[in-house]
């Protein structure tokens, strides 16, 4: 499996990103999901997010999730990146790619993957 997992302060280029590994004719299913940073938070407006991570153990929580992902559905390809630092709203701050034979386990491997990041990978975020 392919596995890829970018924490990172640089603006993700989302087109340049689709372009990656772990495309091939076996697999028929590419899901992909951008989290983009929503310009208001509980009814007010704010200007972005900031992201804070400790990097070292977030790495090892993706490697986890990844490790599951692969012995439950079997997936060819997973990649993560996620911005840490200021996203400014309407900017993407999550890109996750998942690869599969077939769409019923790219998209539930990626809404699962996606659940548990938020549930047990130590990132947080901050309004701006």
């Amino acid at each position: 499996m392919v596995r890829e997992v970018v924490l990172t302060r640089e603006v993700l280029d989302t087109v340049r990103l689709s372009a990656g590994p772990g495309r091939d004719a076996l697999n028929g299913a590419i899901v992909c999901f951008q989290g983009v940073v929503r310009g208001s938070e509980a009814g007010k407006p704010i200007g972005g997010i900031h992201y804070t991570a400790f990097e070292r153990m977030a790495v090892h929580q993706f490697g986890l999730l990844l490790d599951a992902v692969e012995s439950r559905w079997g997936v060819a390809s997973v990649r993560l990146h996620h911005r840490l630092g200021p996203v400014p709203a309407g900017e993407v701050s999550l890109w996750v790619e998942v690869v599969a034979a077939h769409r019923g386990e790219a998209f539930a491997a990626c809404q699962w993957l996606i659940d548990e990041m938020k549930r047990v990978v130590p990132i947080w975020k901050q309004s701006v």
